[in-house]
């Protein structure tokens, strides 16, 4: 049987136990294929569950759409942004030089990069569509280094499941699984439409993740840390809290 035969006997498997025996039992068979979100526990938490499991079993490996750059919007949308901190404005009147990636957790190399030293790895652009949660979007070409090679660089330990990534605003962080941290089209992104990525779009750096919802895209990128728990890290943006929050799979 093909793998692509497995997974979509396991999905349709999934999807009758959801019908005939309860979404508790669906639980139990996607915690057998290691596929719970860490909102599990929450009020849609089953649902959430089902979903996740769904989309990771069926498209593992597919790509976001990109589109010619004909297509491009112009201008590309700009969301409201929180009030800048006095941090940012200090690194911004440097011209950003002072900027540092630092990434810690389970790494075998804990490092910081500065924006220079990330612009000297090998680059990629893509040129995909971004959806807000808030019903608006738009098609813009990306422009960064692979998420992927940092983690080479810094040497992610074979237990880790989860990457949480942090803004300049203390208040600002969301995390992806492993599946979408060695995606090749999730960026660390720091250049937009053949020029440097604006204030206004998240620069200078920004997590790009456009097999997901923009929500996941957070701007202002200052750390990453690898671990294989959510537990602890709090409320963000996109938490994973049963508090509140938006879902923390938003997979399209």
């Amino acid at each position: 049987m093909s793998d692509l035969s497995r997974r979509k006997l396991i999905v349709t498997g999934l999807a009758v136990t959801a019908g005939v025996s309860g979404l508790g039992v669906v639980a139990r068979i996607a915690q057998k294929y290691g596929m719970i979100p860490p909102d599990h526990g929450g009020i849609y938490g089953l649902g959430e569950t089902l979903t996740y499991a769904s989309q990771r079993l069926l498209t593992k490996h597919s790509l976001a759409r990109e589109f010619p750059r004909r297509q491009i919007s112009n201008p590309p949308f700009a969301n409201e942004m929180p009030p800048l901190t006095e941090a940012f404005k200090r690194l911004q009147a440097g011209g950003f030089a002072d900027w540092r990636l630092s990434v810690n957790g389970m790494v075998d190399r804990p490092a910081s990069f500065s924006l220079a030293q990330l612009q000297s790895y090998p680059s990629r652009s893509q040129i995909t569509h971004l959806a807000c949660e808030e019903g608006w979007s738009y098609i813009a070409e990306w422009i960064g280094v692979p998420l992927s090679h940092i983690l080479d660089v810094v040497g992610i330990h074979p237990q880790a499941k989860y990457i949480v990534y942090f803004s300049i605003d203390p208040d600002w962080w969301d995390s992806i699984d492993m599946g979408d941290a060695l995606h090749p089209q999730t960026y660390l992104a720091y250049g937009m439409n053949g020029g440097e990525l604006s204030v206004g779009n998240g620069g200078p750096l920004r997590m790009r993740v456009p097999r997901q919802l923009g929500y996941k895209s957070v701007k202002f990128i200052t750390h990453l840390t690898v671990t294989d728990s959510l537990k602890g890290f709090g409320r963000g943006l996109g938490s994973a809290s049963p508090e509140g929050g938006y879902a923390w799979y938003a997979g399209i």
